[in-house]
């Protein structure tokens, strides 16, 4: 089975995602890494964010792998540990360009369709429930106000890469998530967009673990239905 949680930076989707995956024993998959990781690939190299030739050269040369470790998920490309090179502030402010690419959406989307395979799955990004996975079992959308979510990743930020975060604002986080958002709603290729048979929660006013227990209740409800659907179909 597979469980999609889609939403807009700041909104929980990662620890939401890693902790409703470990309560119901599914694999966790953050696929914004996985975009992450490809950006920083081409930043480190010198390789131009907005030629498409380029990038596609350098697609024959991506040599990306997830390993885990200590129980955590590492992000490597080659022989790299990338996981926290990845979180950087550069890699931010250019993901969602290089996420735009036609071919590396292509790339990437085959890579996770691969993962998916044969396992019980929860992944998370901006179009899995829309492009990736438009088959899952559940689709979650999570959304919350651009001030919380902004707080939200000002205090990650300067909690986790406080040398990085040097001179940050919550006035810059807050432009960035706008301007993000912005972007990533209305770009061409896979925009970020709830779907259609989605289950939203706005997170702006709860707790992780509330979060966690609307999405179980909801999974609940779902097998409860189409369980009662199957027996009236037989009876």
């Amino acid at each position: 089975m597979i469980i999609t949680i889609d939403g807009p930076v700041a909104t929980g989707k990662s620890t939401i995602a890693k902790k409703l995956a470990a309560s119901i024993g599914y694999i966790y998959f953050d696929t914004g890494a996985m975009y992450r990781a490809f950006t920083y690939g081409l930043i480190k190299h010198g390789v131009s964010l907005e030629n498409e030739a380029d990038i596609q050269e350098f697609i024959k040369k991506f040599d990306f792998d997830i390993k885990v470790k200590h129980g955590e998920k590492r992000y490597f490309l080659g022989e790299e540990d990338v996981t926290d090179q990845i979180r950087q502030e550069e890699v931010t402010r250019n993901v969602s360009k290089v996420a735009a690419h036609p071919v590396v959406r292509d790339l990437l989307l085959n890579y996770q369709r691969g993962l998916a395979k044969g396992v019980n799955a929860v992944f998370e990004g901006r179009d899995m429930g829309t492009v990736v996975f438009p088959d899952a079992y559940i689709k979650i959308f999570l959304s919350g106000s651009p001030e919380v979510r902004a707080r939200r990743r000002y205090d990650e930020l300067i909690t986790k890469y406080p040398e990085q975060s040097k001179g940050l604002t919550l006035e810059k986080v807050l432009e960035d998530i706008n301007a993000r958002d912005n972007y990533d709603s209305t770009r061409e290729i896979s925009p970020l967009k709830k779907a259609d048979d989605a289950f939203e929660i706005n997170t702006s006013n709860l707790s992780i673990d509330e979060v966690v227990y609307k999405i179980l209740e909801y999974k609940d409800s779902r097998k409860t239905f189409f369980q009662t659907r199957k027996e009236l179909s037989q009876g």
